[in-house]
């Protein structure tokens, strides 16, 4: 029994030291403990009576002390990986850029290429010109009045634009969105009805195809129907993608078929001008209209941009985490039950004085990991919604103009010309998006794109294509 009782005494004596050293530790780390009063209040350690009046020992609450330091000590962990995490992040995001680009342009790029090939009527235009490109170029013409012809026209042309432009962002500045709904809505069925009621026709007698005009009309009134929905309204997002990129190869088909050869050269170099004043210039329409978007917090026009999100389906991403938040959050809920667990006055004693310093050095860890976990959520949900935001978007000009250049060196006939230019195409678009992660603002995607796509047209079409037919011709191999 005096052995017991010694023992006790003993045992009695640790917890008070221990007690009197954590007391000494919270005076010296007083100002840094304020902070985390809350989770401190809870780490009293009660002395407890001699072993010979005590319960029996329950070893599963002694396991479960130990296992609760150890998950605060982990805790601590959480915040020598948020570099970790943000550098992640920051591979997918620029990589998910890059495939969320690619694929739609490829996509159109090849469509219009496939249509000019099977459709021969979209590549002659039978004398017919747009109204806003008066002047015909003959080919009976010599070189410089078809260059002040191809100037005149694309400088008219690029007042078209610029008009519209303005005439859009004053709309949207006084808040006429109606209007521009109605304007934007009847672009879209002009595109959906009777450009696709065109593209089908010519299809049509191209290979000789009969159909009656009863079934025609339905299958175009529900076609343009479920695209009016998919992207004015609300649709599944490949869908609206779908009807986008469909919208873009109708218009592309339309300009590469009554534009004249060298107008066309002309004006893709003037709208890559065009495109860096209003973009990149601080009185530009393009750029007054995003900081308008951004100020007002609203998104751009469905019909106006493609997009890798839907509008409206970003007002319900807040009832939603991704799974990155849902683990920094589920560890934050269990540091903050580990922290709230009390240390039951039956443990060992032995057990309470091994556990003890660690879990006085984790409580500081476990508040940092606490308060980093939740900077790191909201910086998580800042970064997404200037993903939805401001992430993969592209004009829907942006698909017509690339599709243009790609469709005209497709009427030549050389394969050469075509791959040079899409990939020049390509090309562009990773320098663009490289520029975006530098600049962080918006960018303006056809400048580079087109640059390369110009020069790597002329290059293949005026050197590369005449040399390898010399070659061919006097069978030379290299």
């Amino acid at each position: 029994m005096s052995d017991l009782l010694d023992n006790s005494l003993n045992e009695y004596d640790l917890l008070k030291a221990a007690n009197r050293q954590l007391e000494s530790y919270r005076s010296i780390n007083a100002e840094s403990m304020q902070q985390t009063s809350s989770i401190n209040s809870e780490t009293e350690v009660k002395i407890v009576e001699p072993r010979n009046s005590r319960r029996p020992i329950d070893e599963n609450q002694v396991n479960a002390s130990v296992e609760l330091s150890n998950r605060n000590g982990s805790s601590s962990n959480d915040e020598e990986n948020l570099d970790e995490i943000q550098e992640e992040l920051v591979l997918k995001y620029g990589a998910q850029h890059v495939v969320k680009l690619f694929i739609p342009v490829t996509i159109c790029l090849v469509f219009v290429i496939i249509s000019l090939s099977a459709i021969k009527s979209y590549q002659k235009s039978n004398g017919a010109q747009l109204i806003y490109t008066p002047f015909n170029e003959n080919s009976q013409d010599s070189n410089g009045t078809k260059l002040w012809m191809s100037i005149a026209n694309a400088s008219i042309f690029i007042g078209v634009v610029v008009v519209m432009t303005v005439v859009l962002i004053l709309l949207y500045k006084f808040k006429f969105y109606k209007v521009i709904h109605g304007w934007l809505a009847f672009s879209s069925l002009m595109l959906l009805f009777l450009f696709t009621f065109m593209f089908i026709t010519e299809f049509f007698k191209q290979f000789n195809i009969v159909i009656d005009m009863i079934t025609l009309s339905i299958l175009l009134w529900n076609f343009g129907i479920v695209g009016m929905a998919a992207i004015h309204w609300k649709g599944p997002l490949i869908l609206q993608q779908i009807f986008l990129i469909f919208t873009c190869v109708q218009m592309a088909l339309i300009f590469i078929k009554y534009l004249p050869e060298w107008t066309t050269w002309v004006l893709l170099a003037f709208i890559s001008i065009w495109d860096l004043i209003a973009v990149l210039c601080p009185f530009g329409p393009l750029r007054i209209l995003v900081e308008t978007a951004k100020s007002r917090n609203d998104n751009l026009f469905p019909s106006m941009v493609y997009s890798s999100t839907l509008i409206y389906m970003m007002a319900n991403r807040s009832n939603s985490n991704t799974p990155l938040e849902q683990d920094l959050t589920s560890n934050l809920n269990q540091n903050e039950s580990g922290n709230e667990a009390p240390i039951n006055s039956n443990q060992n004693a032995r057990a309470i004085n091994q556990t003890q310093s660690g879990d006085l050095r984790n409580r500081h860890g476990s508040g940092r990991a606490h308060h980093a976990n939740r900077q790191t959520i909201q910086e998580l949900e800042h970064q997404q919604q200037e993903e939805e935001e401001n992430g993969v978007k592209l004009g829907l000009g942006d698909f017509i103009f690339y599709s243009i250049l790609v469709g005209k060196a497709s009427i030549l006939g050389d394969w050469n010309t075509v791959i040079a230019c899409f990939v020049a195409i390509l090309i562009g678009l990773c320098l663009t998006l490289v520029l975006l992660a530098v600049f962080h603002k918006p960018l303006p995607a056809l400048p580079i794109s087109l640059f390369f796509g110009l020069v790597f047209y002329f290059l293949t079409n005026l050197v590369v294509r005449p040399f390898y037919e010399n070659l061919t011709f006097y069978q030379v191999f290299i």
